[in-house]
């Protein structure tokens, strides 16, 4: 049985109200969210094509290096916690990674 199958008082309604207000809000910030990582492997995949073409190194440890620092601080900047936001660029770059093995080993 949920909330809303039993008789609302009006802070429990209102609650609710906000509660679903916000949940939709995250449901759009999801899809927004979708919708940039299909861009950025877009990107990602055509710069696996270039480093195929010229036989170079699908990983660039350097770049990776750089990105973290910059995310990191970014993540600090945004209140969010830049371990977080590490651990999901480290996510992302392994399965670009793989994306880019794979164009050199088709």
């Amino acid at each position: 049985m949920s909330l809303s199958d039993q008789p609302l008082d009006s802070d429990t309604q209102l609650t609710l109200d906000e509660l679903l207000a916000l949940r939709r809000s995250i449901d759009n910030i999801d899809a927004a969210l979708v919708h940039l990582l299909a861009e950025r492997f877009k990107c990602t995949q055509k710069v696996g094509q270039l480093k195929a073409a010229q036989g170079l190194p699908a990983a660039d440890p350097d770049r990776e290096r750089q990105q973290i620092a910059r995310l990191r601080a970014l993540a600090e900047d945004a209140h969010l916690d830049p371990a977080f936001a590490e651990k999901w660029f480290n996510f992302v770059v392994a399965e670009v990674i793989h994306h880019h093995e794979s164009l050199r080993h088709p």
